[in-house]
């Protein structure tokens, strides 16, 4: 594909970012936002399309569940050839074929969303939804490049959370439909994305840069993988990444499964955790910029820690407006942690290059390199914490008939990120470059 490529990009340059890089990035970024957003609202579909899926259909809720999880799955697993895409097509060029890709799972759905659909299709139809989480990583890449160190915590947490804003927009269309047409009217809320698909696939096409620095880098992908902080960040994030987005698909379900909400009922709920959850995401990226990345993910999960004791309670009493109070809170803390944690990444990989004596220019660029390697990595194994979420989910209801016991394995594992945060970057912090080196910018 014929397309713009920029054959020089020097971000960290302050002149150069002054007199022409910003302006170019910005409008990246926002077409980037556009299409990543139309993305997520396609790769969690099924989390509306399931509230359509009344008696009729034949589906129980661990079938839905299972609906739901392969999705999740798919969506994980195809963030990491996404992440390499970039460099081998260019972000231009490979945005506009990832958003017309979108079309196929739509279409898919619009042709099979009646009952008497075998429940086999359903599930195929599910899997080809995970397309769309493919892009947030493809995207989180290319954003990665456009930016000076600096400027990361804000571009990646404001890319990632105007494309995490596409699953309560989603939502929102499945509550319109459902509250003016009743729920047996599934394929307008497919319509309605299809010609938005078509709009994200042309403005990438027309506004849009490929980098020509940007290479794919075998050796920083293994360094990366051999890198213990790879692994731990991917962990971090199954527990703010994968809390968000496995909850921003079962919300919906949870609600009608154990509290008896009708589809209008969840509908009308199911929208306001992913919400707020995506339009804070920039705040902690911007805040984690100023603080420390390390310092707002550890009283991050803290918050979840406390605020998943509130759900536990209600759940065990049977109370939705606690309930409803301490997911929308932990919704709102994943959306925090994403932006912190995301925002660690290059600053852990630049610490390291100072620490090991390179210079400012150098280091910057060690760390442009591998956290681009890493950042695919980290996004696909956390993406499949959501699948965890779900499976949880899913037993859990199986077994007991509430999410009760899913909600405590969840406390667990936020108590395990806490103290793994605390250990590796606050307690005995691997080394890291001053202040002005990073332009407040710290791990």
């Amino acid at each position: 594909m014929a397309g713009r490529w920029i054959e020089t990009w020097e971000p960290e340059d302050a002149t150069f970012w002054r007199e022409k890089g910003e302006r170019v990035a910005r409008r990246n970024l926002w077409f980037s936002v556009l299409s990543e957003h139309i993305g997520f609202s396609i790769w969690t579909l099924w989390s509306v399309m399931v509230l359509f899926m009344g008696p009729e259909y034949g589906i129980d809720p661990a079938g839905k569940f299972f609906l739901i999880s392969t999705a999740t799955l798919v969506g994980a697993l195809v963030r990491v050839p996404y992440t390499f895409a970039v460099a081998r097509f260019g972000g231009r060029n490979w945005t506009v074929f990832s958003a017309v890709s979108l079309l196929v799972p739509t279409l898919a759905a619009f042709w099979v969303m009646e009952p008497g659909t075998s429940y086999a299709t359903f599930v195929a139809v599910a899997a080809l939804t995970g397309i769309g989480g493919g892009n947030f990583a493809s995207s989180m890449t290319n954003i990665n490049a456009f930016f000076p160190l600096r400027k990361k915590g804000w571009a990646l947490g404001l890319n990632a959370g105007g494309g995490n804003i596409g699953v309560p927009v989603v939502q929102l269309v499945g509550l319109l439909v459902i509250g003016t047409l009743g729920a047996s009217h599934p394929r307008i809320v497919l319509g309605v994305y299809i010609p938005l698909i078509v709009l994200a696939a042309v403005c990438a096409a027309l506004y849009m840069d490929n980098l020509r620095p940007v290479k794919n880098d075998t050796g920083a992908a293994l360094e990366a993988v051999r890198d213990p902080h790879t692994w731990i960040m991917a962990a971090l994030y199954i527990g703010t990444f994968g809390s968000f987005i496995g909850y921003s698909f079962a919300f919906g379900l949870v609600l009608q499964t154990q509290f008896g909400r009708t589809p209008l009922q969840a509908a009308s709920l199911t929208f306001i955790g992913p919400l707020l959850g995506s339009l804070i995401r920039p705040v902690g990226g911007r805040l984690a910029d100023r603080y420390g990345g390390a310092r707002i993910t550890l009283a991050t999960f803290a918050a979840m820690a406390a605020a998943t004791g509130v759900v536990i309670h209600a759940s065990g009493n049977a109370s939705l407006p606690v309930f409803l109070t301490g997911f929308t809170a932990l919704f709102v803390l994943t959306g925090l942690g994403n932006g912190s944690t995301y925002k660690m990444i290059p600053g852990i990989f630049h610490a390291k290059a100072l620490a090991r004596g390179l210079d400012a220019e150098a280091a910057a660029a060690h760390g442009r390199r591998l956290s681009g390697a890493a950042m695919g990595l980290i996004g696909a194994v956390g993406a499949l914490g959501g699948l965890a979420i779900n499976l949880a989910f899913r037993q859990s209801f199986q077994a007991t008939g509430t999410g009760t016991a899913a909600f405590w394995s969840f406390l667990a594992f936020y108590g395990v990120c806490f103290t793994l945060t605390w250990a590796v970057y606050l307690r005995r912090p691997a080394p890291v470059p001053t202040r002005a080196q990073l332009g407040y910018a710290e791990v």
